[in-house]
């Protein structure tokens, strides 16, 4: 494959904060994933290639839905990262998940899979078109191509009446923005998926919102991850106050205007390769 791959690294880190976080946020986000593989059409027995595996999450949840007559591969290039999903898997019992410590350029000459799969991943690649079309090449024919990444207009929107929240959510959406990640995905998404000659996909963009406390500190926690880079990119937490009493700030501000808590559009898209 030739699938192109940043050189940086990657924006969120490694540490065991930030994996706590991934666990939290996946929480939030399954559910929709869930129903993203079933609509696509992921089911019992089915081989399953999971790219940007993280610490494990989505690999798990395509493990729950093709039964243990199914595999799964992740692919996660962060040892750290990776020892940690490897841990909750044998912790889970899912023998039939496996995970490969690469990247998606080096991944070639392996049995073809039912389906290729990824959560919040292509956002941080330089060309997500030629990603696609390189792991679409790793489908059997009729198998399944199913993404799910950031849409943020919604988070924006949601957030622009509460002062502090919205100020926190403006710092990293520039973060982001300034570190090359691509902030249009529900664009990137449907054009990448035609590039790679695959037919138009089905989108749907899903906000997950509520007064659940996962839901209610997902903005402080992807800001906390945040925050060491945002030096880098010119950007100052500064109008923030007082980041120790940040947390509590915000769920003041919550109850104070009897506002619920929201994250990032989830967009998902996916569709069958071509062939018998």
């Amino acid at each position: 494959m030739t699938t192109p791959t940043p050189d940086v690294p990657y924006l969120l880190g490694d540490t065991g904060a930030e994996h706590e976080r991934l666990i939290r946020q996946a929480a939030i986000f399954d559910p929709f994933t869930e129903r993203l593989f079933r609509d696509a059409g992921m089911a019992s027995g089915h081989r399953v290639l999971d790219v940007g595996s993280g610490v494990g999450d989505v690999a798990m949840l395509a493990a729950r839905l093709v039964g243990p007559t199914g595999t799964v591969v992740g692919v996660e290039r962060d040892a750290r990262t990776l020892a940690r999903a490897r841990e909750r898997v044998a912790e889970a019992g899912l023998d039939h998940v496996t995970f490969v410590e690469t990247d998606v350029a080096h991944l070639a000459g392996v049995e073809p899979f039912d389906a290729v799969v990824g959560r919040l991943i292509l956002e941080f690649l330089p060309d997500p078109g030629a990603v696609v079309r390189s792991l679409s090449g790793l489908v059997r024919p009729g198998g399944i191509v199913a993404f799910h990444d950031a849409c943020w207009g919604p988070l924006l929107q949601l957030t622009a009446n509460l002062p502090l929240r919205a100020k926190c959510v403006a710092l990293i959406h520039q973060t982001f923005q300034r570190s090359g990640a691509n902030m249009d995905m529900e664009i990137v998404l449907y054009r990448a998926f035609q590039e790679a000659a695959l037919p138009a996909p089905s989108l749907r963009i899903e906000v997950p919102v509520g007064e659940s406390p996962d839901i209610a500190r997902w903005v402080y926690d992807l800001f906390c991850s945040l925050r060491p880079r945002m030096p880098e990119h010119d950007l100052a937490a500064a109008a923030l106050g007082d980041l120790a009493s940040l947390r509590s700030r915000l769920d003041a501000e919550m109850a104070r205007t009897n506002a619920f808590g929201a994250c990032i559009g989830l967009v998902g898209a996916w569709s069958r390769k071509p062939g018998p």
